[in-house]
């Protein structure tokens, strides 16, 4: 959103702030959010470097394409085991993990 309209916005009486501050998440599970979305962004990446579709990594994991896409839009319902998995059995090492864990750390 451009400064104008933003200032426009608040001058109205809108409020702008983030999701931590609207769900109330405290610092941990802010945390916790960002780097599972760190996690969900680096699985799309790896899956398309490697030109698969939703399906075809779902067949690699032994699961759906609609898993593959939650997984993906780091939904709630996906542990950070499965993103964790799902990685390593695209080929990313532990190095590159640790790269994603250092990235939100930092």
């Amino acid at each position: 959103m451009n400064e104008a309209r933003k200032r426009r916005l608040q001058s109205l009486g809108w409020r702008f702030g983030n999701a931590k501050e609207f769900l109330r998440l405290s610092d941990e599970e802010a945390a916790f959010v960002e780097l599972k979305i760190e996690l969900a962004q680096a699985l799309r990446g790896r899956r398309k470097r490697h030109r698969l579709s939703q399906v075809g990594l779902a067949r690699l994991l032994g699961s759906s394409q609609s898993r593959v896409a939650k997984m993906e839009a780091g939904d709630p319902s996906v542990s950070m085991d499965l993103l964790v998995r799902a990685l390593l059995a695209l080929g990313v090492s532990r190095r590159e993990l640790a790269r994603v864990f250092a990235a939100k750390a930092a």
